[in-house]
């Protein structure tokens, strides 16, 4: 089915996963810690606190609180004493705070990640932040970016694998190969490749996915899209959903696509988008050829074989 993807993988369920830091703070600008119970806290735990952007100490402390303190606990301490132990003054909270390890809908209704939020804290920019929120931030698509999405020529997608591990890459097709179904997904193809399968294989372990579309040529503004996705092997997106491109260009067909459930929406300013100019090319393609593929612009098979020519000199 092509409903939303069972949440999993590496944010899933996960525990505190950083103290918190915010404006309630021991005098004279140090850092410190911060016991529960207080609005949003979970008992037990003893979270860092600092008094505002770059608050002196503030650093050195969430690192210290870290130190030895593997997986997702790393930087939450477990008890006043702790805190003590590395020289941090224990206060009480003077307003309610994030709590990072709570649940995403946890927190307040707030968009973006524990560790977002923790930083808007610790350099005072949750002002801004949480404008950015208000004003730009949907979890849907709207009408304006339905269309934005169906003219988009490429788009840069990242993905994570269960431990973390990152992997961005690159797809293009002409208009319409970003195929929205509904205003909460997007679907786009994959093709015959190198084999590798990094991307794909990453999502069948961590549903997390990126999307950048970006407008070079005319209005210079680009779009994000956070969300879930899911494999769906062509056959099965066909019977599902009508309109697909039977062939996307060049007579190439997908193999299957990627279904993302929209998260997140919104713009990425234009400040520093580079204006660009298509230009005609000749294109290869279906090619195995390494050579007119550019396979090895960055010589490393042509060094792996120079070594192993050497090697096997030095043993004729």
């Amino acid at each position: 089915g092509l409903g939303a993807p069972a949440p999993h993988g590496p944010r899933a369920g996960a525990g505190p996963t950083a103290a918190d830091v915010n404006g309630a703070a021991p005098a004279g600008g140090r850092a410190g810690a911060v016991t529960a119970p207080f609005p949003g806290s979970r008992p037990g735990l003893t979270y860092l606190s600092a008094p505002g952007p770059a608050a002196p100490g503030a650093a050195a402390a969430l690192a210290a609180a870290a130190r030895g303190v593997p997986g997702p606990d790393a930087g939450v301490l477990r008890s006043a004493e702790e805190a003590r132990t590395i020289g941090l003054p224990v206060i009480q909270p003077a307003s309610p705070m994030f709590d990072p390890g709570a649940d995403r809908e946890d927190a307040a209704g707030l968009p973006g990640s524990r560790g977002e939020h923790l930083l808007q804290a610790a350099y005072g920019t949750q002002d801004r932040a949480n404008r950015f929120y208000r004003d730009q931030v949907l979890p849907r698509l709207n009408a304006e970016m339905v269309t934005f999405v169906g003219r988009m020529e490429m788009a840069f997608i990242g993905t994570a694998d269960a431990r973390g591990e990152c992997d961005s890459t690159f797809r293009a097709g002409p208009p319409g190969f970003l195929h929205v179904i509904d205003e909460q997904r997007i679907a786009y193809p994959e093709y015959r490749g190198n084999g590798v399968l990094a991307s794909l294989g990453n999502i069948s372990e961590n549903p997390h996915v990126a999307m950048l579309m970006i407008d070079f040529v005319e209005d210079l503004i680009g779009l994000h899209v956070n969300g879930r996705a899911r494999i769906v092997e062509d056959a099965e997106l066909r019977a599902q959903v009508s309109g697909l491109p039977h062939e996307v260009e060049r007579g190439r067909k997908p193999e299957r696509w990627v279904v993302v459930h929209v998260e997140e929406a919104y713009v990425h300013c234009r400040k520093h988008i580079p204006r660009m100019q298509p230009v005609a090319r000749t294109r290869d393609w279906g090619t195995d050829d390494s050579r007119r593929k550019g396979g090895d612009y960055f010589g490393v098979r042509a060094a792996a074989d120079k070594a192993a020519g050497k090697s096997a000199g030095k043993r004729s």
